[in-house]
């Protein structure tokens, strides 16, 4: 929401992003021809066990890689203990794939035929928050945030259903602004100052009447509000407009029609997105934040990497 939620939310998929870092660079040029970033030791577990999934470095591997990686997924129940790991590998593989654009014929030859819509949408909607911050360079600096699991996916549904019925707004627009906006409420910013909350009301927004109610940092109640504000600015009639209305960018629209569009097709897609991770676009490459992260006051990206080599990218 341009006016009522802040645009840097966008740092778990845009840069971001949800998504959703600041400043990815320029679209073509820039996103493949970054600097080399300074190494740091590979395949070190975060204090939760994780590690930064590796990925290939080259399009054809990519390719086959994400092959095997959807269909795991596809057939793969949600509480399998391998779920997690896999869809944050799926996750990586978009992100990796989004920033090489001269990859794309190569890679979409090798997808299997009944993957390609998906896998073209989801690297699409990737770049839609690249273009965002083509123009802004990456923040050296790393934000106060504090990263936290989510509720689980069944209780999101419930409530993207439940504001649904009361609103006529989509549930899985409702799941795809979550995601982009906090990872479906992994990330909580530690500023008073600035967006709060799952969804990401600035609290002046909030306090609009019949928009907020409740508490600010509560998931239904965000949710609820969420559909409420989407409904003030078009919806449901006007969807496209009503999202604008959330964050004045069309490359936003986009992206969270995508996202939506995916997960209405085939709803078991929203588990494995409530799986994707925090990522940080900087200087030093694609940032992962995992659960657990937390920081009072901003911190430079070179220091931050000192203590937290786990949160290093694999080079591209």
């Amino acid at each position: 929401m341009f006016a009522g939620i802040r645009r840097s939310s966008l740092a778990l998929l845009a840069a971001v992003a949800l998504l959703t870092a600041c400043g990815a660079g320029r679209q073509s040029e820039a996103i493949s021809q970054e600097p080399p970033a300074p190494q740091y030791p590979a395949g070190v577990a975060a204090p939760n066990g994780r590690s930064y999934p590796s990925v290939p470095k080259a399009a054809v591997p990519l390719a086959q890689q994400l092959n095997r990686v959807e269909n795991q997924l596809a057939g793969m129940n949600p509480s399998d203990a391998s779920f997690a790991s896999l869809a944050h590998r799926q996750q990586v593989l978009y992100r990796q794939w989004s920033h090489h654009p001269d990859w794309d014929a190569a890679v979409l030859q090798q997808l299997n035929p009944e993957l390609r819509s998906v896998a073209q949408r989801q690297v699409q909607a990737r770049r839609e928050f690249l273009a965002m911050h083509r123009n802004s360079p990456a923040p050296a600096q790393l934000p106060a945030w504090r990263i936290s699991p989510p509720i689980s996916a069944d209780a999101l549904l419930k409530h993207y259903k439940q504001a649904e019925q009361d609103t006529g707004i989509d549930w899985a627009t409702l799941a795809a602004i979550n995601l982009v906006e906090t990872g479906m409420g992994r990330l909580q910013g530690l500023s008073v100052a600035g967006a709060r909350g799952p969804m990401q009301f600035l609290p002046s927004t909030w306090a609009e009447p019949g928009i907020g109610a409740g508490s600010i940092d509560d998931p239904a109640d965000a949710i609820a509000a969420a559909a409420r504000y989407l409904v003030r600015r078009g919806g449901p009639e006007n969807m496209p407009q009503a999202i604008w209305g959330y964050n004045n960018s069309w490359n936003y629209v986009r992206a969270v029609q995508t996202y939506a569009d995916l997960m209405r097709e085939d709803p078991k897609r929203l588990a494995q997105f409530h799986q994707w991770q925090i990522h940080y676009a900087s200087p030093n490459g694609d940032l992962w934040l995992p659960e657990g992260y937390e920081r009072q006051q901003p911190i430079p990206v070179e220091a931050y990497l000192q203590q937290a080599p786990w949160s290093a990218p694999p080079a591209r």
